[in-house]
């Protein structure tokens, strides 16, 4: 009897290549808008070719959400939305309110918000990138809070309505004027005092007693 050969494997990807395809597709997505940016001129501006481009992402749509997601996670992982009965809430609430406030001030993510509220904006675009980055983020401090409130840290009725006002707690005004160019983004400094009054205000509306 034949030894049945080994299943031939595909060739591995190369992780450099995929990195200047992300890299590439940000800045046109940026630049161009999700609509006009094609895969061969992202498969261009890497330097690879158009089947390297789908070799690793299965459409634009993907590329896309990919790009978005792994900016997301490379600032705010969602491994830091986890809270047990030793944890100190108002810590990690800080924690996570900085690295909030870090992301959504980088210049990528002011450029893609600009970018979403024109008024040519794609609503394809919109939704891909809600999907990829803001709604895992909104759903996992709900989860985180829930838990709090079985836990007893806090008391929380309505988990989806108290994540809504901590975002916006942690965003203020600020970031609308930053966003219309009438301000700059805080500084390392202004930004924990935010996140700090911010986490104060929620948890004082949400303590125990």
């Amino acid at each position: 009897m034949r030894d049945t050969p080994a299943p031939r494997r595909g060739r591995p990807k190369d992780p450099a290549k995929r990195a200047a395809i992300l890299e590439a597709a940000k800045a046109l997505f940026l630049r161009d808008g999700y609509r006009a940016t094609s895969i061969e001129a992202v498969a261009l501006d890497a330097g690879v070719s158009k089947l390297t481009v789908y070799s690793h992402f299965k459409d634009k749509a993907c590329l896309f959400a990919t790009a978005v997601h792994e900016k997301t996670h490379e600032i705010l992982p969602l491994p830091s939305f986890r809270v047990d009965a030793d944890t100190d809430l108002r810590g990690l609430l800080n924690q996570i309110g900085v690295q909030f406030l870090t992301l959504v001030n980088t210049p990528e993510a002011i450029a893609m918000h600009r970018l979403l509220i024109s008024p040519a904006a794609d609503p394809a675009m919109a939704e891909l990138f809600f999907n990829a980055g803001p709604r895992p983020m909104l759903e996992a401090m709900e989860t985180l809070l829930r838990e709090a409130d079985r836990l007893g840290l806090v008391r929380i009725d309505d988990p989806a309505s108290a994540t809504d006002q901590l975002y916006g707690l942690l965003q203020g005004c600020r970031q609308m004027q930053v966003l219309i160019r009438c301000a700059l983004p805080h500084s390392d400094g202004e930004r924990r005092k935010q996140v700090a009054n911010a986490v104060d205000a929620f948890l004082r509306a949400y303590r125990t007693a």
